[in-house]
């Protein structure tokens, strides 16, 4: 039997196995933003199908410009924060963890029922076009650029839903810093042109994030996990590089871990892609090397899952597509039975969690 099966100890949390749902937007809460009923069996299936811990879909953390698509749920008060205890209830019921991913779209905002202003820490616009399996919208916004009170506001609106998901029950919290939303923003050269104490060199356009974590982790309880999720890439911007490379993400993964984060989860088009400047390493294998915590998601399979297994063998495995294909995917692989593929038909015409059970009730006639 392959490792991936074993039971570990990840920060602190005793889990079954090594196998985690991967957060997946899916715009299904109420227009108010908070969790529903539907959210309850959306969530509930993947515990119950074996996964030992589930990452939520990104969850905005205030009224103001974090919002970036309809229907998508909040933390932003505690109508929302209530809301999502009877999901945190049922995974728990079915012996799993579940950690809620505060996520601040800025430029890439499709839609925000509290403002029509996108913000970003530059004026540029996101490359490409807005994804259509999440809204109509055919262009981005022109975001404007954060001044101090946009900072201000950021940083305060997200350490609050932090303890919001803290006091509705979670396991604990993923930082999004990953596919082109705003903490990613930061980070980027494409977004942050900035030459005041917010960009420049790669330390200060990662100011806010350090900041960010040692306020979150010294808002909650020890025992309560403060992850980030990391990528170069975007959502629409499969090539983007930090120009600082390896020596630079080196640095950002020391500085996060000298910040009090309890892991770093990875993600790109594949866990072992060499993508960052003249490194022939992945983001995965500099977290690795470096002794932080990890959990590394990117094309991992029925098919490859062992062998990631094994290359990371004190990793968690974030499965997205495999897992929304099977939310059995554990309990199949595990007895050696085939799971089931991923039919993006279950995603038209939007990406909600209501047309995919409509499409699974069709397959069963």
């Amino acid at each position: 039997m392959t490792k991936a099966f074993d039971a570990v100890e990840f920060s602190g949390l005793k889990l079954p196995n090594r196998f985690v749902v991967a957060p997946m937007t899916r715009v299904s809460a109420d227009p108010d933003g908070c969790a529903n009923e539907l959210m309850v069996k959306h969530y509930r299936r993947y515990a119950k199908g074996g996964f030992s811990m589930i990452i939520t879909e990104g969850i905005y953390p205030d009224k103001d410009s974090s919002q970036g698509y309809a229907n998508q749920p909040g933390l932003a008060d505690i109508p929302q924060q209530e809301s999502w205890e009877p999901i945190v209830k049922a995974v728990h019921e079915e012996g799993a963890k579940i950690i809620a991913q505060i996520m601040h779209a800025g430029a890439q905002m499709q839609y925000n029922r509290y403002t029509e202003e996108a913000i970003a820490p530059g004026a540029n616009k996101p490359v490409g076009k807005p994804l259509g399996l999440y809204g109509k919208q055919e262009e981005w916004y022109e975001p404007e650029a954060m001044n101090e009170h946009h900072f201000d506001s950021v940083m305060n609106g997200m350490v609050a839903a932090v303890k919001r998901a803290e006091a509705a029950g979670f396991d604990g919290v993923e930082l999004h810093g990953a596919n082109g939303y705003l903490l990613n923003e930061l980070l980027s050269t494409h977004f942050n042109d900035r030459n005041d104490q917010w960009g420049g060199s790669f330390e200060k356009r990662a100011r806010l994030i350090i900041m960010l974590v040692k306020a979150a982790r010294s808002a909650v309880a020890d025992d309560f996990l403060l992850g980030i999720r990391l990528s170069q890439i975007t959502i629409t911007d499969p090539d983007y590089q930090w120009p600082e490379g390896e020596q630079g993400f080196a640095w950002l993964v020391n500085a996060l871990n000298e910040a009090g984060i309890d892991f770093i989860h990875t993600t790109d088009n594949d866990v072992n892609r060499k993508a960052l400047v003249n490194s022939d390493k992945s983001l995965a294998e500099v977290v690795r090397d470096a002794k932080v915590p990890l959990i590394i998601n990117g094309g991992i399979n029925a098919d490859n899952y062992a062998e990631r297994a094994e290359q990371y063998p004190d990793a968690l495995l974030a499965l997205g597509k495999a897992a929304l294909a099977d939310p059995e995917f554990v309990h199949k692989v595990k007895r050696n039975d085939t799971p089931d593929e991923l039919d993006f038909a279950m995603l038209q015409p939007i990406a909600n969690v209501e047309n995919e059970f409509k499409w699974r009730e069709k397959q069963t006639g």
